[in-house]
């Protein structure tokens, strides 16, 4: 007897239902309760049955991981909140005297600490809407990040519809995606059999995948996610972070099992000591832990920094050292004419990659150390990730030690080197200066400058060296075919590069600023500049003392701008890429728009007609801000169904509290 529609559309949902159960008993408790074949059977018949009937395929359906078409480019993604990073601490002192400002600023308070491994991987957020996965996006620069939905999508241990589920709203959570050294050891022999680089370490392995444009890469490498916060609807309903991670464990999350509360500093430190010795027992990596307050309430009273929570501090296990040898000693040039020295090592395995160089800075810190070429040296990583040459173990040395001299000219150029007054820094004089050229377009072309992609190293090194590009406005003026004269170059990339490089021309203002490689002048200044200015130009008519008025700038940094538009070469590069119809505009908000400038709103409960989202766009758009904990800093609260512990703290401290009815009059103004 054939099924009717109904019958087969049950079996669907039915087969769905098992399915996530079982994705949530093996990915999440790691507790199977089928055999890999009852399973792979159970998705072969929801496969057959949505081939055979299309109208009944879903977005959520577990068989809906993979098949997007690869994509172009990455889009930008806005987070619900910032995705702050957290301070530091590097000594068990630092992580009292942490407790003690705690309890210095909020002595009547009872509170407790979570402590979490602090996994080595990829931070992520993923974004959930009445219960279905619609985003994921990397951390980015914390506001912003990547919108890498459908690589996310394929990672088995991140649900596309959350378990038992109840309400609409927005649920935002943050989490780390990693590899295990298992997997990142299987992926490597395949790389090896295949003669194709291997991945440094499972870090490199996890971020790699994740930004892969083609899904079906990423979804034959074996990733894994643990999530760790959420933000959104209904998450303001409880009071300690234990009771949120006991949520989003339930709602189907990977929620790692070694989280201890403990009762006191003392107890967290003791915690952050037995991992630093198990660390190696795990198949994943961690570079320290993570110590947050637990109590909620006391966390909104905290508060945080423009760039860390007053809440919580990630304590880093003292770096591995191993000892070898200096071979020899060679320099590199950056994109200022800074000489770097670095020193060239016996081979050796250290923190998860192996290491055959480590800076030496410059000639004072090699005076310093006393560092020779041919001494045994320890080594270690700055945070885990930079080599340095921590000391000279000068009971080994031999007598054949040679000692170093700074070159009097450029190696890569030959021109005069120089070292001015009260600077550490040998530079080289000569702009043109090939090695400068090559870090002065490498600079402009990463992601925090004009992000331009598929302009790596290697095509900027051919570029060069070939003269078919002198700086980095030339790159405005390549066509498709000086590109398919260079090595390995195809013809669809050099159609993705010369659109990448099309794209760039339209970046913010703040973003040409930094990719300009002023120096002195990082990203956080290229925004202060930004805001103060209509046009890029209008930079080279500001004195001195018009620049120091910048809450930000001081006296170097004035002079440091002052002479980069002064300098020729540097006017001709910008005239250079004014031609080519690069944008030197700042969009400035129209004064309708800037209605809401100044005010801070914070949003609570579910609203009918907008997603926190939406909601959060408009105001931002008619220049308010979101945040979100209630401070006397706060202007409104908006208020929804169902609110949480925000709307009593509203009342609390008399903040005016409006609902979507008020909100829709006063975007009207």
């Amino acid at each position: 007897m054939e099924k009717s529609k109904e019958n087969i559309k049950k079996e669907i949902e039915h087969l769905r239902e098992e399915i996530r159960k079982h994705n949530y008993y093996y990915y999440v408790l790691d507790q199977p309760i089928v055999s890999d074949y009852e399973y792979d059977e159970l998705l072969k018949q929801l496969t057959q049955l949505e081939q055979d009937n299309p109208e009944y395929i879903t977005i959520d359906s577990p068989t809906q991981r993979v098949g997007a078409k690869p994509l172009e480019q990455f889009n930008t993604a806005r987070h619900m909140m910032p995705m702050l990073s957290l301070a530091k601490a590097f000594s068990e002192k630092e992580l009292a005297d942490f407790d003690q400002r705690i309890r210095k600023n909020y002595p009547q308070e009872y509170y407790d600490y979570v402590v979490e491994l602090k996994i080595d991987g990829l931070a992520i957020a993923l974004v959930y809407e009445d219960g279905l996965l619609t985003r994921g996006a990397t951390r980015g620069d914390g506001v912003e990040g990547e919108d890498v939905t459908q690589n996310l999508r394929t990672i088995n241990s991140i649900p596309l519809k959350l378990r038992d589920y109840s309400g609409t709203g927005v649920l935002e959570v943050y989490g780390e995606v990693y590899m295990n050294r298992d997997s990142l050891k299987k992926l490597n022999d395949e790389r090896s059999r295949l003669a194709e680089n291997l991945f440094a370490n499972p870090r490199n392995a996890a971020a790699g995948s994740v930004r892969q444009l083609d899904s079906a890469i990423t979804a034959s490498r074996k990733l894994d996610t643990f999530i760790y916060q959420a933000a959104g609807t209904k998450v303001d309903r409880f009071s300690t972070h234990m009771e949120l991670l006991d949520f989003l464990k339930e709602s189907g999350f990977r929620v790692n099992s070694n989280i201890k509360l403990c009762s006191n500093i003392k107890e967290a430190i003791d915690y952050c000591r037995y991992w630093q010795n198990k660390k190696k027992e795990l198949n994943y990596d961690i570079d320290g832990m993570v110590i947050k307050v637990n109590q909620l309430s006391l966390r909104e009273k905290l508060g945080s920094t423009t760039k860390n929570p007053r809440w919580a501090i990630a304590f880093k296990f003292p770096p591995e050292q191993m000892t070898t040898i200096i071979r020899d000693i060679i320099v590199g040039v950056g994109r200022t004419g800074a000489l770097t020295p670095v020193a060239i090592l016996d081979p050796i395995f250290i923190s998860g990659s192996r290491v055959q160089r480590a800076t030496l800075h410059n000639e004072d810190e090699i005076k310093r150390k006393d560092v020779r070429i041919g001494d045994t040296v320890l080594v270690q990583k700055a945070g885990e990730i930079i080599p340095e040459i921590v000391q000279v173990i000068k009971e080994k040395r031999t007598g054949k030690e040679k000692v170093f001299q700074m070159p009097t000219k450029c190696t890569v150029c030959g021109s005069e080197v120089i070292k001015i007054d009260g600077e550490v820094v040998s530079r080289c004089n000569n702009i043109s200066c090939p090695a400068q050229v090559k870090e002065t377009i490498r600079h402009f072309v990463s992601r925090s400058a004009m992000d331009i992609d598929g302009l790596g190293p290697a095509l900027i090194n051919q570029l060069v060296d070939q003269k078919i590009i002198k700086d980095f406005a030339d790159l405005y003026y390549l066509k498709k075919e000086d590109l398919l004269k260079l090595e390995r170059m195809a013809d669809k990339s050099s159609d993705n590069i010369i659109k990448a490089i099309e794209n760039s021309k339209n970046r913010p203002l703040d973003n040409l600023i930094f990719a300009l490689g002023i120096r002195h002048v990082g990203i956080f200044v290229s925004q202060l500049l930004a805001e103060k200015i209509n046009n890029l130009l209008d930079l080279e008519k500001f004195t001195p003392d018009d620049l120091m008025q910048i809450e930000g700038i001081g006296p170097i940094m004035a002079e440091s701008i002052i002479l980069f538009f002064q300098q020729k070469e540097n006017r001709a590069l910008i005239e250079k890429l004014l031609n080519a119809g690069v944008n030197f505009s700042q969009e400035k908000q129209t004064a309708e728009k800037q209605s809401l400038a100044g005010k801070q709103f914070v949003l609570t409960g579910t609203l009918e007609n907008y997603t926190r989202e939406e909601a959060k766009e408009i105001i931002e758009k008619k220049g308010g801000r979101v945040t979100g904990s209630v401070t006397k800093k706060t202007d409104f609260l908006l208020l929804g169904k169902e609110p949480g512990s925000k709307y009593q703290k509203a009342l609390d401290l008399k903040i005016k509290i409006i609902g979507e009815e008020d909100f829709n009059e006063m975007m009207k103004k």
